[in-house]
């Protein structure tokens, strides 16, 4: 083995000498070009699967848990400003059992651990105070570890319980929601945060929570809910209604032969609607009915009636002689009705007034009239006459320049991504091209020195140079015969034979000095 190793490196130390400059210029690049490359090869292999030990840290946390790391010699990489610190997998666990055997971090102490360290004296005051940052500290926790929420914070406001309020206030809550880079909560994400929020707290509503990011844009707001605000409403109805039409009306008339625009009123307001219904029983008469009669029959003389008073001031009949009838009959009748109390709650988002308008290009020829196109639009977008909607179609000769333009301008962008594409996969050829071509030309020299230090050549094809050198043995080295048959030896063979090395040396120098080499090394072996 060591004597193979010692004659390849020989042999790569004699095809190297016969380099010329440029020649060792281009095989030491191809070399390092495949140093470098194997190294950062074996580095990327070599590499661990980094995965988040903790993320939304504070400058403090993440400080003492990397002093924690670097201690225990575990490598780790930080991220996102230094709020993320990322540990090879097999020590993610390990290392958390570590953080909170060390209360780290500090940040997640927050929560119902609040209510750990309260004691006997505390007033209930702080005791109310504790338990509402409690709760905050958990939703914060939960929303934080949603996909794509970089930071979040709760405050809750909970109205004081009292016996001398008659109306009680409803709790609210707002949360601050801070995404990471690139990232755009969705609809459902915001709607899962208020629902999450609502439902933690007792007497909670979905749309007593607002929802606010990082930008200030409002996601949720107090009483309209989760869908954002009134313009963001309007935006999304007129949105679904104007959608709804075009497919319709692409169908019938063909596509860009029309044009739907919708204009929508989104009432902000809720209120709480309170209604009585009165209604009369068939079989009774719709009126209530009082009757009172009073009748007198009689002969008296008029004289009144007297007495003396009693021993309790009441005065005694002294027997007066009155002769008179007296009768009195009073009815009264109410007929009985049927109530109905119903009581609504009428939320924000309510349409108070749409209008469609429609245009159909002159050029389509549809097969329907605009009264019927009228009456599918009036069907597809639920317009109602009663709050004043309205449904306009009009027959319009459409501008097709625009359009001619808007082809123009697809296909110019086309080609120009066409033209882009083209250029990178150019540009990316070239830079494999500059990297594979020293490299297969310190290849290709390299295997041409080796085939000329090893063709091999047949010394019986030589006649006259085996009478010669008779001590070397045969060895099997090709040589191209010669084009010119050599004479027959003559009885002076020692010119002969300088004449045939010297003939031999014209026709191939290259081969002739080989084989000259091959039997010194050969000699001096011996």
């Amino acid at each position: 083995m060591q004597r193979t190793l010692t004659s390849f490196f020989s042999r790569a130390k004699g095809v190297a000498g016969g380099f010329s400059a440029a020649q060792r210029t281009v095989t030491i690049i191809g070399v390092a070009v495949l140093v470098l490359g194997a190294i950062a090869l074996g580095t990327w292999i070599t590499r661990p699967t980094l995965t988040p030990l903790f993320s939304g840290l504070s400058a403090a946390d993440a400080s003492t848990i990397v002093e924690q790391l670097r201690s225990s010699n575990v490598q780790f990489e930080l991220t996102n400003g230094g709020s993320t610190i990322l540990v090879p997998e097999a020590e993610v666990y390990n290392q958390r059992l570590a953080a909170a055997a060390s209360g780290m971090p500090s940040s997640s102490t927050g929560g119902y651990a609040l209510l750990d360290t309260m004691g006997v004296t505390t007033s209930e005051f702080q005791q109310s105070v504790t338990y509402k940052r409690a709760l905050e500290g958990e939703l914060a926790a939960t929303i934080g570890a949603m996909k794509g929420v970089k930071l979040a914070s709760v405050k809750l406001a909970i109205p004081e319980e009292t016996v001398f309020v008659v109306s009680k206030l409803d709790p609210t809550a707002s949360v601050f929601v801070e995404t990471q880079n690139g990232v755009t909560l969705s609809t459902d994400q915001v709607t899962a945060i208020v629902h999450l929020t609502s439902a933690s707290i007792e007497g909670m509503k979905a749309t007593d929570v607002a929802v606010i990011d990082s930008n200030g844009t409002v996601l949720s707001a107090v009483g309209t809910g989760a869908t954002g605000s009134s313009d963001k409403q309007t935006s999304a109805y007129e949105g679904r209604v104007q959608s709804a039409v075009q497919v319709m009306l692409d169908r019938i008339v063909g596509s860009g032969n029309s044009t739907v625009a919708v204009s929508a009123t989104i009432s902000a307001e809720s209120a709480e609607v309170i209604t009585e219904t009165f209604t009369q029983s068939p079989e009774v008469s719709p009126l209530s009915e009082s009757k009172n009669t009073e009748t007198y029959t009689g002969t008296g003389n008029g004289t009144a009636t007297g007495g003396v008073l009693g021993p309790d001031n009441i005065a005694v009949p002294n027997g007066g002689s009155g002769d008179g009838t007296y009768n009195s009959e009073a009815t009264v009748r109410d007929n009985a009705v049927n109530k109905v109390s119903e009581s609504r709650t009428v939320p924000a988002g309510a349409v108070a007034r749409q209008t469609v308008s429609v245009a159909i290009n002159k050029d389509a020829s549809p097969s329907v009239s605009n009264a019927e196109i009228a009456a599918l639009v009036t069907a597809a977008a639920g317009i109602d006459a009663k709050r004043g909607d309205a449904v306009t179609v009009k027959t319009v000769a459409f501008n097709a320049s625009a359009a001619a333009g808007a082809t123009q301008a697809l296909a110019a962008a086309e080609q120009a991504a066409a033209a882009d594409r083209t250029a990178g996969l150019i540009r990316t050829g070239m830079i494999v091209l500059g990297i594979l071509t020293p490299i297969i030309l310190a290849l290709v020299l390299f295997m041409r020195r080796s085939k000329e230090e090893r063709t091999p050549v047949e010394l019986d094809d030589v006649p006259l140079l085996t009478e010669v050198l008779p001590a070397v043995p045969q060895r099997a080295i090709e040589v191209q015969p010669p084009p010119v048959l050599m004479p027959e030896p003559e009885p002076n063979s020692m010119d002969l034979n300088r004449r045939s090395i010297s003939q031999l040396a014209s026709q191939n120098p290259e081969k002739t000095a080989a084989l000259l080499r091959g039997l010194m090394d050969e000699r001096q072996g011996a």
